[in-house]
């Protein structure tokens, strides 16, 4: 076993698709950005918009405390931005994109509220976010699971993927 970590963009649907997953795979699951949270008694909003390389630092610190655990890792949709974080989690199991249209991950998210990233508007921010972070989610994933559906079949197809890989 290793970790399986789970990126995509915000609202591909990570934090509710990793329990499902772990409890299939009878492991453990973690959100980082829950755990950031926690760690720093801050709302994650607060810590973006305050100081965003300031939280980067501490998702990579999350990251590498949860580093080779056999279990679910449902991470930050920024999480790919820091390669050195990226090569972390390919080294330690296996990175698994759920994949989302910008359409779906709108339809998702509604207006947003709570998500510093998204000021601008939902869904210009999402497409703008998608062309920046596409091609760091491509070379960052080991597999691609389409994430257009319900929790449970995007769970299914995430632990098809891990069997695949193991």
């Amino acid at each position: 076993m290793a970790t399986l970590w789970l990126i995509g963009m915000m609202g591909s649907g990570k934090t509710a698709v990793a329990p499902l997953v772990a409890a299939r795979l009878d492991l453990p699951w973690y959100d980082t950005d829950r755990e950031i949270e926690a760690r720093s008694g801050r709302s994650l909003a607060a810590l973006i918009t305050e100081d965003e390389p300031g939280f980067r630092a501490l998702e990579r610190a999350e990251v590498a405390r949860l580093a080779g655990r056999d279990a679910v890792v449902a991470c930050g949709g920024g999480v790919v931005l820091d390669d050195a974080t990226v090569t972390l989690m390919r080294e330690t199991g296996r990175v698994i994109h759920l994949d989302a249209s910008p359409v779906t991950l709108a339809a998702r998210l509604g207006k947003g509220e709570g998500r510093p990233l998204l000021a601008e508007g939902v869904e210009a921010a999402l497409l703008r976010i998608d062309r920046e972070r596409a091609e760091r989610y491509a070379a960052a994933a080991h597999a691609v699971v389409d994430a257009e559906d319900v929790e449970e079949t995007v769970a299914e197809r995430v632990v098809d993927a891990w069997n695949l890989s193991s």
